[in-house]
């Protein structure tokens, strides 16, 4: 299956979710502990941006039972993700120790999640319960104490919250909002490219919504802060959790009112715009020059492919 099967127009990483949240059983310690202990429980197991998975053959899993995962080091913490036909889904972490102690094992591997997702190694069914568990598990690592009072704070009702002993504070798992967009002047869009990028890919421009701002406010400011470009008509069209570490892509269009670019090269390399034509050659990576636009994988790719298939009359 390529990745043009796995993730259709519209079907990005991320965005299927086949757990129920179950979010009422998570005050409900008694009954969390007795759900670990169920062989039918399962967890996905999280070190940094890889998930640790089990050697089927040729193939892996990610579905650990908790047993498979504690026997491999992963931390015995584990974070309520909620239920899939009725069993239990946990995340854990697992300690730079632990991951270490696994190098050269043929059984298990900890291997780098978007690598496997690209790929079509985990099921696009499984990867929103993924990035839940690798969000999660990254906001807990990284929120070990108190903002308030520096006192270590305790986890709460299924790895959903934490609180301080000391203060009494409650803190929450974030979620940071970041705009996404294609802009697009005639039978043109504007794409740009960071220097971390692939050699010769573009993507679309994107930026982090700022205090108290708006969507459509956050969409002009970033278009304009990183391109020079004026736009306006800006409108939604779909999001996708994105777990690095803990973002919700906010996929939008626009249309500009001018077309001379002037790149702030502190954001990007380069930023350009392509017809029509060159963004379907970049898009199924045929492009003479080598340019290629991003993977199925990211809502980028589907914000380019839903602009050329409306203009298309398909």
């Amino acid at each position: 299956m390529s990745a043009f099967d796995s993730f259709p127009l519209g079907q990005p990483a991320f965005v299927t979710n086949v757990l129920d949240r179950a979010a009422h059983l998570r005050r409900d310690d008694e009954k969390l502990f007795a759900m670990e202990q169920k062989p039918s429980s399962r967890a996905y197991v999280i070190y940094r941006d890889s998930l640790l998975v089990k050697r089927d053959g040729e193939r892996v899993r990610a579905l650990l039972s908790i047993d498979e995962a504690l026997n491999c080091g992963a931390n015995p913490g584990t974070i309520f993700l909620g239920l899939r036909d009725g069993a239990a889904v946990f995340g854990m972490g697992l300690s730079q120790a632990a991951a270490e102690k696994l190098v050269g094992r043929e059984d298990y591997t900890v291997t780098e999640l978007r690598g496997m997702a690209m790929q079509g190694a985990i099921l696009p069914d499984e990867l929103s319960a993924v990035a839940m568990a690798k969000s999660m598990v990254s906001w807990h690592q990284r929120h070990g104490y108190c903002a308030n009072c520096g006192t270590r704070s305790a986890m709460k009702e299924g790895g959903w919250k934490r609180e301080c002993p000391a203060c009494k504070a409650e803190h929450f798992p974030r979620t940071d909002p970041v705009v996404i967009m294609l802009v697009a002047s005639g039978d043109k869009c504007l794409l740009g490219r960071q220097k971390q990028f692939p050699p010769g890919m573009y993507s679309c421009l994107a930026g982090f919504v700022e205090a108290a701002e708006t969507i459509e406010d956050a969409v002009r400011r970033e278009i304009f802060e990183e391109s020079g470009i004026r736009c306006t008509d800006v409108e939604y069209y779909m999001t996708q959790p994105w777990p690095y570490p803990s973002s919700l892509m906010i996929g939008c269009s626009a249309r500009a009112l001018n077309e001379d670019i002037v790149v702030d090269h502190t954001e990007l390399e380069d930023a350009r715009w392509v017809t029509r034509d060159e963004a379907a050659l970049m898009l199924t990576r045929t492009h003479p020059d080598g340019l290629a636009g991003p993977h199925p994988f990211a809502i980028a790719h589907h914000l380019l492919g839903r602009w050329l298939r409306d203009k298309s009359g398909a």
